[in-house]
Parts: structure tokens; sequence; C-alpha cells
């Protein structure tokens, strides 16, 4: 009997291990969501709201695990990318001008990233310079995006993603009202006041955000390329085993993100909003507001965690926006491609790195710097949105692997739902 129980429990773990193995770019893409700012709009809300808007980490996660379903979906079925598809079936100049401000967005977040993970990093070690941090972080991103390879970039990325459980030990180690948590999470409340229409826009575009879009469709061809699928020929297509491999893969990842965000409501609203601390701007604002309430050692699981889901998101935004502007005009792009390849696919990775870094000298508000930032993400979110539910939802270029009815209406309702918080924030703001 005790030799059957083994057997079963050795079982369990080979096959936990080969879950964890196929996990790859809806993993990573979940977790990037969880980048610098999202922690700052996540630890604002619980401080502010304390658990009043803790349910949309819940109403969320369908939503964007749909819509990243269906960018994973489109590049297996086609072969290729976002933006190629995009280009292939609509007008240029529309795609342009979304690459741009994407180019835009994710540059000014990757800056706020960057301070967000300088000043965390010294609330641990605080002889180090502020300056040498930031670049320091800076080049760290640069080489490892373009000097290791494809397959071990990867592997490195899927580590990062253990940063993350820093948040959820913090909220298992506290004391927190689990009774209120969960009846908040499920019952949605709103004020309709302008701040939390801000906060509520400011949620919803760091999860239901475009350089996830591309990022999820161009993971998913450098692993097909990864695999010996060289050209569009070869990757054109897909099977049903591929695509439920991907599901599991996607609906992890967010679910992981979504998670991740509850728990970081979860701690600012039982430690902070409690104590009266209701403004922050900056998620290291949120991790030292914790040290007099929580102990040093929440401080330091926070920080831990801003530097980890930074390292993980900055070349996720750093590369989203060069896979879109790359695959728009046609150059040649992949992190599988070295640097004298690619020249123009790296050298916009190295602009927004670079550009990042420098937000921080001169004199740009960080937290202005992820509203706008976030304004750029409303304005690209939804027309985005359209051409990923129109292109993933048609017969003709899916097939019989189009989206259900049901996945369909879901999308319409994501696009409709990102356009009317967008128009709502922009408004709200002049």
């Amino acid at each position: 009997m005790k030799e059957t129980f083994a057997k079963k429990v050795e079982e369990e773990i080979k096959e936990g291990k080969r879950y964890i193995e196929k996990l790859g770019p809806g993993l990573v893409t979940g977790a990037a969501d969880d980048d610098p700012s999202g922690i700052a709009t996540y630890s604002q809300t619980g401080a502010q709201y304390g658990t009043g808007l803790i349910w949309l980490a819940a109403w969320t996660f369908p939503l964007m695990a749909i819509i990243q379903e269906m960018c994973a979906r489109i590049a297996l079925v086609t072969g290729k990318g976002l933006a190629s598809n995009i280009k292939k079936l609509y007008s240029r100049k529309v795609l342009y001008f979304c690459t741009i401000l994407l180019f835009v967005a994710n540059t000014l977040n990757i800056g706020a990233d960057l301070g967000a993970m300088a000043k965390s990093f010294q609330l641990i070690v605080p002889s180090i310079s502020f300056v040498t941090l930031i670049i320091g972080f800076g080049i760290l991103g640069l080489v490892l995006q373009i000097f290791v390879p494809y397959h071990k970039y990867s592997k490195y990325l899927k580590w990062l993603v253990i940063s993350l459980f820093s948040y959820i030990i913090t909220g298992l180690i506290i004391h927190m009202n689990w009774a209120n948590l969960l009846k908040s999470l499920i019952i949605p409340s709103i004020t309709f006041s302008k701040t939390q229409i801000l906060l509520i826009t400011g949620i919803l575009g760091t999860t239901i955000s475009p350089y996830l879009f591309f990022w999820q469709t161009s993971q998913e061809i450098e692993e097909e390329i990864k695999e010996g699928k060289t050209t569009v020929h070869l990757r054109r297509g897909t099977n049903p085993t591929e695509l439920k491999e991907m599901r599991k893969d996607v609906w992890t990842g967010m679910f992981l993100s979504n998670l991740v965000m509850f728990f970081i409501i979860a701690v600012c609203s039982s430690v902070l909003f409690k104590n009266g601390i209701t403004n922050i701007g900056t998620a290291n604002d949120a991790a030292l507001a914790l040290a007099p309430f929580a102990g040093k050692w929440a401080t330091t699981l926070f920080a831990i965690g801003i530097i980890g889901t930074g390292m993980l998101a900055i070349p996720v935004l750093a590369g989203s926006a060069s896979y879109a502007i790359s695959e728009s005009f046609g150059w040649k792009e992949g992190l599988y491609h070295k640097l004298k390849e690619a020249k123009a696919f790296y050298g916009i990775i190295i602009t927004s790195i670079i550009i990042g870094v420098l937000i921080n000298f001169v004199g740009i508000d960080p937290i202005k710097a992820l509203i706008y930032s976030a304004i750029a993400n409303g304005i690209v979110a939804p027309i985005i949105l359209v051409f990923i539910v129109y292109i993933s939802g048609s017969h003709k270029v899916m097939g019989h692997y189009k989206n259900s009815r049901i996945g369909n209406t879901i999308g319409w309702a994501t696009t409709v739902l990102m356009s009317i918080t967008a128009i709502a924030a922009i408004y709200s703001l002049f």
C-alpha cells in the first residue's frame, strides 16, 4: 500500500514537472503584466479604496485570458506575428499610428519601471547610487536580450516569474480579513468618481495592454522557430493538441497575473488603508509604507518583487514595440537573430531602453510618465482589439480554429469596455 502511494506521489510530481516545462509565452506574458507600474496602480487601489475595487482581479481574468488566447491562436494558425497579420488585411497607416504610440507608451513605462527598480534596490542596499542602478539595470536588460541565445533567454524569463510569489507570501504571512476579501472579490462596487475612473482605467490598461498582445504572438512564433519551424510555410497551421497546450500556458499565466494583483491590493488594503495611508505614488512608496505596520521583511519582499518583475517586464516592453514596428515595416525581426542579422529590430530595443534610462535624469515625473503611458495605451488598445477579435473570428484567416460564439461575444464586449474607459479617462483629465 505504501509503495502504491509512493508511486502515485512520484507520478504526480512528474506530471507537475511536465506541466511546468510546457509553460512558456503565456506564463511570461502574464507575469510581465505585473510590472512595477502595474504594482504601483494596484498598491494605490488598495491603499485608497481598501477592498472596494479588488473585484477587478476576478472580473478581468477571463477577459484578458480570452484576448491573449486569441493572440496566441492567431500566431499558431497563421505562422506570423500580430502586426504582420494586421498589415496584410488593413490600412498600414492605422498600423503605423498604433505602433508609434505603442513605442512611446512602452518607453515611458520602461523609464518609470527602471526608476522603481533602482529605488527598490536601494531599500535593500542603500549604499549603491541611484544613477549606478538605473544604468546598470538598463545595460543588463540590453545584454541579456541582445547577446543571450533565445533558448537560454526564454528559460531566464521563466525563472524570473518566481519573483511574483513574494507578493503572495506577504499576503499569506500578514493578518488579513479573508471573509471580507472574498466577498469583495465576488461582488463589484463602483462610485464613478474621477479618481476611481482613472484607477479602473489604469487597472484595465495594465491588465489588457497592447504590449502583451504583440509579445504573445511574437513569442509563440519564437517558440516554433526554436523547434525548427524557421519559415512561415512550416509554421502555418496547428492542431488540437498544440492548441490545448497553448491554452494551458495562457490561462495559467493570466491566472497568476491576476492572483498577484489580488494579493497586492489585499496587502495594501489590509495594512495601508487600514492605517490611514491612502496616497501611494509609486511601487517603491508602497514597499516603504509597509515597514512601520507589517515589518521590514514586508518591505523587503515587496522590493524584491518590484526588482524581479521589472527585470521581466522591461524586455517584454522593449521587445513588443520592436516586434510591432519591425513587422509593420517588413524588417527582419526576432530574438533568435544575432545583432548583425537584425540591426533595425535590436536598434529599436536599444533606443527604447536608452530613452527609458534618460527619462530618469531629465526631470520627467514618473507618475506623469505612467499617466501619459496609460493614455497612449487607452487609445491603442481598443483599435488593436478590433483587429484581434476580427482576425481571430475570421473563417477565411483561421478556418475552423476561429473564435467560438461565446469567445467572439466576450472579445467584442472587452473592446467596447476598453473604449468606454479610455474615453472616460481622457475626458476626466481635461
